[in-house]
């Protein structure tokens, strides 16, 4: 587990092993949410990232009547 600290100016550092474990760059943008009483920090990514990331998804099942 990580521990950051809270600067005066409300800032905090990513752990570095966090930084490269999510390959996260200077100056990326990230969306911050607050989830039952925690902070979440969701890093954007650019959409050429995302190809092929439902590799694999199962669609092999019955949809309900009222589903497209």
């Amino acid at each position: 587990m990580n521990t950051v600290i809270v600067s005066p100016k409300y800032q905090v550092v990513i752990p570095k092993r966090i930084r490269d474990s999510l390959q996260l760059r200077p100056g990326q943008k990230m969306t911050v949410i607050e989830y039952n009483g925690r902070i979440e920090m969701i890093p954007d990514r650019d959409i050429s990232e995302l190809r092929g990331f439902l590799k694999g998804i199962n669609i092999g099942f019955i949809r309900e009547g009222d589903r497209l």
